[in-house]
């Protein structure tokens, strides 16, 4: 699984290492960082792109995120492909969760599912606030979920 940072620069270490050292580095300058990660998808023609981000944010003094990319030929409903967001943002989550409790980091997870029932993406937000929270994550959604539609969302664009 490629990561990368918002320069494009490759990161070439496992994620989880790379997160602690910017864990170590923050807070080595006296940042209090907090964690908030998030994925967008768009489908574009018979392809869906999916990007997921760990952003860190720094107490009063901005952020930075790390990005993964992927690429699916595989057709899903709006639905599905709602729930397959939130199911990578969980898988990524999880991979951290353990080092960011190690650090005393909060860490909330993000989906890009409207709370408004106008809103195609309305009708995967149950599912989705119950897998979140059942795993005991933070969950945030729309319009609070900057992490997945802003961050994330400049990234399959």
């Amino acid at each position: 699984m490629t990561w990368r940072k918002f320069s494009g620069e490759v990161i070439q270490t496992p994620i989880l290492e790379e997160v602690e050292h910017a864990i170590e580095r923050e807070s080595l300058l006296g940042n209090k960082l907090k964690v908030c990660i998030g994925t967008d998808s768009q489908v574009k023609g018979a392809v869906t792109d999916f990007a997921t981000v760990i952003v860190f944010i720094r107490e009063q003094r901005g952020g930075f995120m790390f990005i993964h990319q992927e690429r699916t030929s595989q057709k899903m409903s709006i639905k599905e492909r709602m729930l397959t967001e939130v199911q990578k943002s969980i898988d990524t989550a999880y991979r951290l969760c353990d080092l960011l409790d190690l650090y005393d980091v909060d860490l909330e997870v993000h989906a890009d599912i409207n709370t408004n029932p106008m809103f195609k993406s309305n009708q995967a937000l149950h599912e989705a606030m119950g897998y979140i929270l059942s795993m005991g994550f933070v969950f945030k959604a729309k319009p609070e979920a900057f992490a997945s539609s802003y961050c994330a969302n400049k990234m399959v664009q």
